[in-house]
């Protein structure tokens, strides 16, 4: 393989048919891309690829994987980097399996599975996990009285941590605000350790790794693996990185991985893995905000969800994960309306700057997903007959089938909308499954002869003309009717 190379990564698993090949122009312009990065941030090496479907669709490198002083040798796809924080996100993935084996509850207090962090309101074991995985738990961001900058240095084991999680290493109230905390993934890493009964990198390979067929990752470097660099700022000059066991900080960033590996995570985080690593509507849980980071200043840019990080890109949604560790940054993000995923990892302590989101957005601009053809579906009949016009008061509204139940919505005007599903009750009504009406209940209720009079939506009335004196609207309707 040489410098400029890309190729078409080994299949994950997953019976999908392999994507189509890029056009050659496409592969070009991203070849382009990449090459001119790698020289513009003066990175000693550069990868990334494309993932579509759940197969890797695009691989490209370029520069030099080797010891300083070597002889250049190219990235490979079975090249290892260090990918820092989206350690996290495979760390995540391993406590939500735990929490689908119904072995820990989002709301649990971390204390009640390690109760060296104590259970009284001020103490870091009252953190609920859900909080700690949100990135909202408030607790300190690095190790400090714990030892020095974990990144750079060899670190303790728990029982050194542990004792410097008092009530000091809290620094906001819970649930207020993001606060991105390298401590609170230390604190679930002991915590997937404790509800498996072995080390917090064995359950995360054997739950999720090997699963997805994460074959090359791993928790040190080994002798496929670039060597961790930094770039003098004013001369052409590099400096090795030190590279060590950060000990029980390890799970907020110590994993290395190859191209394919990470494509095979987008995957999963995209649904077309081909493999259920956790439930999807686990995964649909993760990909949601829990906490945004608001700079004050307009609308906000990045969020975070159970594990994973969001960015509003423009009005589109990207889920996934940054990772930054002395000599390497990686970045792994998912449109999460298309399914299109993108991996890029450098050996470089500067790394790069938004060369992922501009590799994506070259793929779906220059080859664009077409949609899937429509054809008739059937509909239940609990959905058709309810399809249509409905008023809340004057305002008109519309039910529309979809897929597993309806969507109710503004009928040319902006209005509440939300979509709903059967209720898991299966006593007829519905449940709202986001926006206004997530989480509330909406039943049908009906005339004499059987059909859907009106519905009763969270105490609100739906009525099938505007305010229909038959359909016991609240407050009543005005026996004069409409007037002029």
């Amino acid at each position: 393989m040489t410098d400029s190379s890309q190729t078409t990564s080994p299949a994950a698993p997953t019976a999908a048919a392999a994507p189509p090949a890029l056009r050659d122009a496409t592969a070009d312009r991203l070849l382009h891309l990449l090459a001119r990065e790698q020289v513009e941030r003066r990175l000693p090496s550069v990868v990334a690829g494309l993932v579509r479907d759940g197969q890797l669709l695009w691989w490209g490198a370029r520069g030099s994987a080797a010891e300083p002083g070597a002889a250049p040798a190219p990235p490979a796809p079975t090249t290892r980097y260090r990918i820092g924080s989206i350690t996290k996100s495979l760390v995540a993935t391993a406590v939500m399996r735990a929490h689908d084996d119904g072995l820990v509850g989002l709301e649990d207090p971390v204390g009640q599975h390690l109760p060296e962090l104590g259970d009284g309101r001020g103490d870091v074991g009252a953190l609920t996990v859900g909080q700690l995985l949100g990135q909202a738990s408030g607790l300190q961001a690095e190790n400090d009285g714990a030892g020095p900058w974990w990144e750079r240095s060899p670190g303790g084991d728990w029982a050194a941590l542990a004792p410097a999680l008092t009530a000091d290493a809290r620094r906001h109230r819970p649930g207020h605000r993001f606060h991105y905390s390298n401590t609170g993934f230390a604190v679930l890493g002991e915590l997937l350790a404790r509800l498996r009964g072995r080390p917090w990198h064995e359950v995360v390979r054997g739950d999720v790794l090997e699963p997805l067929g994460m074959s090359r990752a791993g928790l040190r470097r080994d002798a496929d693996s670039a060597p961790g660099l930094a770039v003098h700022p004013w001369a052409d000059v590099v400096l090795p990185e030190p590279e060590h066991d950060a000990g029980a900080m390890a799970p907020a960033g110590q994993v290395w991985a190859t191209v394919p590996d990470l494509a095979r995570f987008a995957a999963l985080l995209a649904g077309t893995a081909g493999v259920d690593v956790v439930r999807p509507e686990t995964l649909a849980l993760m990909r949601e905000a829990q906490v945004v980071d608001d700079p004050r200043t307009g609308a906000w840019a990045s969020g975070y969800g159970l594990g994973l990080q969001l960015w509003n890109a423009g009005g589109r949604r990207l889920v996934g994960h940054s990772g930054s560790m002395p000599g390497f940054v990686a970045m792994l993000q998912v449109d999460a309306a298309s399914g299109d995923g993108v991996v890029a990892m450098t050996n470089s302590t500067t790394g790069f700057g938004d060369l992922a989101t501009r590799l994506l957005d070259v793929l779906a601009e220059a080859e664009p997903r077409l949609p899937a053809a429509w054809a008739p579906r059937a509909v239940p009949p609990e959905v058709l007959e309810l399809v249509g016009p409905w008023y809340w008061g004057p305002s008109p509204l519309v039910v529309r089938a979809e897929e597993g139940g309806f969507l109710l919505e503004g009928l040319g005007r902006p209005s509440r909308s939300s979509r709903f599903r059967p209720s898991p009750a299966g006593d007829g009504t519905w449940v709202g499954l986001d926006a206004y009406y997530a989480g509330e209940r909406l039943r049908v209720l009906r005339g004499a002869d059987g059909a859907p009079s009106h519905l009763d939506l969270a105490s609100f009335r739906l009525t099938r003309t505007p305010y229909d004196p038959a359909a016991d609207v609240p407050g009543g309707v005005d026996e004069g009717g409409w007037r002029a």
